[in-house]
């Protein structure tokens, strides 16, 4: 056979045929996806709750909301942190295409359109299609609610902090600092000089005085490795029997642990209502469905613990060294405190610390570094709470999958494909190895006979 050579040039096809067309067989996981999708009806559903969104007959096609749905499922599967990546990758790839159900003929939709979409579809219904998916894993049994963990991580903001300006006459950080050099007797102050007065000023970094012109809702905030940014809060209720992630919020980066926690636990209890009203999964739930609350001890005060003793939880809050305790009168509160103590001292309150740590921080790793939204690119609360609404109920399909099919994403999926194959591979050389050996030691062991020589009789 004679090599073939790539030619420099070539002239393009005037006409051609669609049977000619490059075709997929698509990918494994996203075909079960898909189909997973399909026996629970998710497009006539996502279709009918974005109906009101979209005009009958006046402006240009829109995207479809159960394509726009699939492409920031996509950005979890593939680990895409932005719009614009999401669009680049389902355009180039065939299987991607396969799973948005386009045909070649069809152009993918490009970033401003996703992100139009997004800003059209308010954030309940994109609680909704959580919903929709959290009902899909309650249906399986994968949603006991009754021991549920809470934890938050912060999300870089898309915005930087040399352009946060004063809130009361914004001006920026530069200008301010300038005038404080001039007032200390520096008339021409240099960047090392700003530098120098800035680092020993105390309460420089207030978002009481500051705040970023372009996202509001940013607040400056200490990252999880030290550092300072702009930044928003993403807290998740996990259930801890399964790993399913309950309910999510977004709020501002600098809000506390116990003032957060009063709107997530609302939100696990809407999505807890939602569910039990469905007949095929109420009877699915536990009965004691939002008994016990898991935390760590940045969540633990005696605001946080008085409230879930009035609602009936029973918390198990790790508790902070801060000495002896002065309760001045307050015996409700000293009870519901030294309670708490003694159920986190206890066997139960010490295993269900270890499982926190394995079932509470593990959708975070695949959220924000497997699905790489440490760092969004999206401003404003609503806005990312929207995408990362859709971005955590990927998360609980991927376990899903992982309970049904064995693999959570596209890659364990090929991982696992490639697994076979090699174990198929190793079988057949371990077989053919074998087979080699037995017909050696055959040939080695086994006597020759030879015709005996003919006696003559003397």
């Amino acid at each position: 056979m004679a090599i073939g050579r790539r030619k420099s040039a070539r002239q393009a096809e005037l006409w051609v045929s669609t049977g000619d067309l490059a075709r997929s067989p698509g990918h494994p996981f996203y075909e079960r996806v898909n189909r997973l999708l399909a026996e629970a009806g998710f497009d006539t559903f996502v279709e009918d709750r974005c109906a009101r969104f979209y005009a009958d007959k006046i402006g240009r096609p829109g995207l479809p909301p159960s394509v726009y749905v699939r492409m920031l499922l996509v950005g979890y599967f593939e680990g895409l942190d932005s719009e614009r990546g999401i669009a680049w990758r389902c355009a180039d790839s065939l299987a991607l295409r396969s799973f948005l159900g386009l045909t070649l003929a069809e152009i993918p939709a490009d970033h401003s359109t996703l992100s139009r979409t997004r800003r059209l579809i308010d954030i309940e219904t994109h609680t909704e299609i959580f919903d929709f998916v959290l009902k899909l894993l309650a249906e399986r049994g994968l949603v006991k609610a009754e021991t549920i963990g809470i934890d938050a991580t912060t999300l870089e903001a898309n915005a930087a902090m040399k352009s946060i300006v004063r809130r009361e006459d914004g001006q920026p950080y530069t200008e301010f600092m300038v005038g404080i050099a001039k007032a200390s007797g520096i008339e021409t102050p240099t960047r090392e000089d700003l530098a120098r007065i800035d680092r020993k000023r105390p309460g420089k970094g207030s978002n009481d005085d500051w705040q970023n012109p372009h996202d509001p809702d940013a607040q400056i905030t200490k990252m999880k490795d030290g550092s300072t940014h702009l930044a928003h809060k993403a807290e998740h209720a996990v259930d801890m029997e399964t790993g399913a992630v309950l309910a999510v919020t977004i709020q501002p980066g600098a809000t506390g642990d116990t003032t957060s926690v009063l709107a997530t636990l609302a939100a696990v209890t809407e999505n807890i209502v939602v569910l039990l009203k469905d007949p095929k999964v109420a009877d699915k739930i536990s009965e004691g469905a939002l008994d016990e609350l898991v935390t760590d001890k940045g969540y633990h005060s005696n605001d946080t613990i008085s409230t879930l003793a009035s609602l009936g939880v029973r918390g198990y809050l790790s508790e902070p060294k801060r000495g002896r305790r002065r309760w001045r009168g307050d015996l409700a509160t000293r009870d519901a405190v030294y309670a708490n103590r003694r159920r986190v001292k206890g066997d139960r309150g010490k295993a269900l610390m270890r499982r926190r740590g394995e079932y509470v921080e593990r959708p975070f790793a695949h959220c924000l570094e497997s699905g790489a939204m440490r760092r969004v690119h999206l401003r404003g609360c609503e806005n990312i709470a929207k995408r990362y609404l859709v971005h955590v109920a990927a998360c609980n399909l991927a376990l899903l999958m992982r309970t049904l099919f064995g693999k959570g994403t596209p890659k364990g999926a090929a991982g696992r494909s490639g697994a076979v194959a090699a174990l198929v591979a190793a079988c057949t050389r371990t077989a053919t190895a074998a087979r080699t050996l037995l017909t050696q030691l055959r040939h080695r062991f086994t006597p020759s006979f030879r015709p005996a020589p003919n006696l003559v009789a003397a």
